[in-house]
């Protein structure tokens, strides 16, 4: 995932419900939040051009081309050229051109107004087009899920639970979000085993670890400018786990002194704590984040990283031999945390949509139906190393990074997954990244780290232009 995607395309997923109806769109406006569901407009319908069966259920034509528009971020675009391959094998005649791009909403909302979309697209990055402005113009893709897999499965019944959650606004399930997110701390199991080093599940515990990699001549942490905010994640994350429910929605709902809960405080003090003793690797606010996690992962400068899953894939290229890339929830606070140790920040994400006035909405939503179907999603576990919102669909031999984020989602069951995703449904992190810049530095102490972020929450909470997503 880029830096931009990593800020921008995480999505509500479980245990964080909007009281409007349905999730809030990536890319919504803040001012329009409130239009944003329900799928009004006039829908429209497209006869199927080819027989429908059961190896055919939405009437593909043969001999018909298929037009992908994918947002070529973090994850690339050959995943989607797998399943086009897969595709063209069972069915005659038919092509697929699968074309890149990181400017969905320059490149697309042309077409959309001049009634020209491609078939499917990926609406993702930066650059994504916000779902309110082109609801009723998308396909409801409820007859996808309800559809066959090339196995013969219903796909409904082979999606990891609340999966559909972040593509449904009101009552149109407009959108399928592919991939799943899995958050936490990232390490070498080789350098653990190496060093008999046991993965921490606390804060306490961590404390510990950097003195251990101290002796050993490397740091515990480090960062790069454009990812700072990843160790503000890293706080929530812990905060959460240590507090609950009530901490999520305070910071969810802008509540003034938000960021003073006891909770959040107390792992701001520890993180500074940790910052204090020299464990994090210095400079870090004028390194290239990529810069930074080629640190950690090729030259093994610092054991833990606080990241999402989509690290592996992004730095296959750039990771020492036999690093064995593992993942582990992001520790509690204490020893006894409100929500169980094993509970995680998981989201799902890439959101592919299908618009009614495509050429070929059949073709759009058999290629969807092919990329749900267990070589592509395998395909996808092995050469990314990360999970999709299929359940169970994996590579013979996964990856160590596949193994830890399947046992991370088995261990914390629905019951313990959750999400947030204030930061970016008001566009914080910007500002926020000079304030932990500073803050990992070693320039801020807590009281001011816990000022400025309050700052930025209450010039939000009270600007009556913005609207407010109220969050249980």
């Amino acid at each position: 995932m880029t830096m931009t995607e990593s800020t921008h395309s995480r999505r509500v997923f479980l245990r964080s419900a909007l009281v409007t109806a349905g999730s809030l769109p990536l890319g919504l406006t803040l001012a329009s939040c409130a239009t944003g569901g329900g799928g009004g407009g006039e829908e429209q319908t497209t006869a199927p051009a080819g027989e429908v069966s059961e190896d055919n259920p939405f009437g593909l034509e043969a001999g018909s081309s298929i037009e992908a528009v994918i947002f070529d971020g973090g994850y690339q675009t050959d995943y989607v050229d797998f399943a086009a391959g897969v595709l063209e094998e069972t069915h005659d005649g038919v092509t697929v051109e699968v074309a890149p791009t990181t400017n969905i909403a320059p490149e697309l909302q042309p077409r959309f107004v001049g009634g020209t979309p491609p078939d499917l697209i990926d609406n993702s990055g930066a650059q994504q087009i916000g779902f309110n402005t082109i609801l009723p113009q998308l396909e409801d893709l409820t007859d996808v899920i309800d559809a066959p897999n090339l196995e013969g499965t219903t796909i409904r019944d082979t999606l990891y639970e609340g999966a559909l959650a972040p593509g449904t606004f009101g009552d149109k399930f407009a959108a399928i979000n592919y991939v799943l997110s899995i958050y936490g701390l990232w390490f070498s199991q080789s350098l653990f085993d190496e060093h008999g080093w046991t993965p921490p599940t606390t804060w306490e515990e961590i404390r510990e670890l950097g003195g251990a990699a101290q002796e050993a001549g490397k740091f515990l942490f480090l960062w790069g400018t454009e990812a700072a905010t990843y160790y503000q994640t890293l706080a929530i994350e812990s905060a959460i786990k240590e507090g609950g429910d009530e901490v999520r929605l305070t910071l969810e709902n802008l509540e003034p002194n938000c960021w003073s809960h006891d909770a959040v405080q107390g792992v701001f003090e520890i993180m500074k704590e940790i910052i204090d003793l020299g464990y994090f690797k210095p400079g870090g606010s004028g390194t290239q984040f990529t810069a930074a996690q080629t640190q950690w992962s090729l030259d093994q400068e610092a054991l833990l990283y606080p990241t999402g899953s989509w690290i592996a894939n992004e730095q296959k290229d750039s990771m020492a031999e036999n690093f064995q890339l593992t993942g582990i929830p992001s520790p509690s606070l204490t020893g006894s945390p409100a929500m169980a140790p094993h509970a995680i920040h998981l989201t799902a994400g890439e959101p592919f949509i299908v618009p009614s006035d495509a050429a070929n909405v059949a073709g759009g939503k058999e290629l969807l139906r092919v990329m749900l179907s267990a070589d592509a999603v395998a395909n996808f576990a092995r050469e990314k190393q990360a999970l999709t919102v299929v359940e169970g669909a994996l590579p013979e031999d996964p990856s160590t990074a596949v193994q830890s984020q399947v046992e991370m989602i088995d261990r914390a069951g629905p019951e313990d997954r959750f999400t947030f995703n204030f930061v970016s449904t008001y566009g914080m992190n910007q500002e926020q990244l000079p304030i932990w810049n500073s803050f990992l530095d070693g320039n801020k102490p807590v009281d001011q780290l816990t000022a400025e972020l309050q700052a930025i929450t209450d010039r939000i909470r009270e600007d009556d232009a913005i609207e407010k997503i109220e969050v249980v």
